[in-house]
């Protein structure tokens, strides 16, 4: 698929914020707003309390998370880009809908995993409140499981919909998480895609530089500084050893012995290179369906890989058994 440049159809970000309605859903998301050089509202984007109040009135105003909060130094994600995740997915659902082809299957038959959902637990909250559907998610992390249930158990329109698991095992993935009873229509992943702390750091200055691009030279130092925090991140966020090469083509191996449990497996790419190396292990592992979709939030282009041990036909039957009419 090509990259049209705009958000998928159904995200709710399109445009520019409205930080005028934005503020009255986060009060204190005011006072940062400024005009920039045009003259239109604006936040600094390298100020990380700036960017963590408009996650707030994001997640309060489109979804009705009234109560959301992550640790200091974990990921603060940009919300309409991981909302594109989550509509995209919904389409390869739709494709197999056996009722209407074509249609979003929605409600509590639809059940997703998110592997690493990490602290802030932003898929399982977009997917709930856009969808209904239910979902699992795991983490190696202990902090951030327990950050993630305070999340759920502190929104009453969370409870019940969304379970944290922590994966005792470091170096599974779907390993001790899908039981022998469990079926999944998706999973997905935003998987670490550094390989190394020192890569990962390299990252963090090239956002740096270009946040930086601008402003008055006095002013770069505290972009900087702000933006450290701004781009955090633990480690398990943002690299493994082989990066995320690697990590996905663990995924698939791991996958293939759960080919009967999963309609769906996805993954999040962010380096087109490492497609074709993907496809190569999928067909070793004797996927039936590969698909690449590409997304983009403006300049930024990234894409997601998808596959199934399933054929389409017994996709069909997979969602004629197990979904309700919607």
């Amino acid at each position: 698929m090509k990259s049209s440049g705009k958000l998928h159809s159904r995200n709710l970000h399109h445009g520019r914020y409205d930080f005028e309605v934005l503020s009255k859903a986060c009060p204190e998301l005011s006072l940062y707003i400024k005009p920039n050089p045009k003259g239109d509202k604006t936040i600094d984007f390298s100020d990380k309390k700036a960017v963590l109040c408009l996650n707030k009135a994001l997640l309060a105003h489109f979804y009705h998370i009234d109560n959301w909060q992550i640790p200091e130094g974990y990921l603060c994600p940009p919300i309409p880009g991981r909302a594109d995740y989550i509509h995209y997915i919904a389409d390869l659902l739709a494709s197999c809908n056996y009722e209407v082809e074509g249609k979003v299957p929605t409600g509590k038959q639809v059940k997703v995993l998110d592997i690493g959902t990490g602290a802030n637990c932003i898929y399982p909250i977009i997917g709930c409140q856009s969808y209904g559907w239910q979902f699992v998610g795991s983490d190696i992390d202990p902090v951030s499981i327990d950050v993630a249930k305070v999340i759920v158990q502190s929104n009453g329109n969370l409870s019940g919909r969304i379970k944290l698991v922590l994966q005792k095992e470091s170096d599974a993935i779907f390993e001790g998480i899908i039981k022998a009873k469990d079926q999944f229509d998706l999973t997905m992943c935003n998987p670490p895609f550094h390989s190394s702390m020192a890569e990962a750091q390299a990252g963090s200055q090239r956002k740096l530089k270009n946040l930086a691009k601008g402003k008055p030279v006095k002013n770069q130092e505290h972009v900087k500084s702000q933006a450290k925090l701004n781009f955090g991140g633990q480690s398990a966020e943002l690299w493994c050893p082989g990066g995320e090469l690697r990590f996905i083509k663990q995924m698939i191996r791991e996958s293939a012995g759960f080919a009967d449990q999963v309609c769906w497996f996805t993954s999040l790419v962010s380096k087109g290179d490492n497609i074709q190396a993907l496809k190569l292990a999928l067909n070793q592992q004797g996927a039936k369906q590969i698909e690449v979709i590409n997304m983009s939030q403006g300049q930024k282009i990234s894409r997601l890989i998808a596959w199934s041990f399933l054929s389409p036909e017994q996709q069909k039957d997979w969602t004629k058994d197990r979904w309700v009419k919607t």
